[in-house]
């Protein structure tokens, strides 16, 4: 699981170059659910990036799935994705 988070997070900071990416393996907390047994990963991303800047919430999310497009056919079942411009947040948010 390690290497598909790697993989995922390699592709997003190539793509976004965030300030802040968090991305977290939830697959666990799905056990027993019918994407799980596809072997698709249920995953939290929060990611902070200039190139959200003056763009909507559903462009932002359409980038990060145009991103990750290949990976969510069957590593990625679920993808719960905050994306945010350096200007909604705060410095003490981005320095954790």
């Amino acid at each position: 699981m390690t290497d598909r988070l790697d993989q995922i997070r390699e592709r997003l900071v190539a793509t976004f170059s965030p300030i802040d990416c968090q991305l977290h393996d939830e697959s666990a907390l799905h056990a027993g659910h019918a994407g799980a047994a596809s072997g698709g990963g249920h995953y939290r991303l929060r990611l902070v990036s200039a190139q959200f800047e003056g763009q909507s919430r559903v462009v932002r999310h359409r980038l990060v799935y145009d991103c990750l497009r290949d990976m969510m056919q069957a590593d990625i079942h679920a993808l719960a994705v905050i994306a945010l411009a350096p200007s909604e947040v705060s410095k003490e948010e981005t320095s954790d």
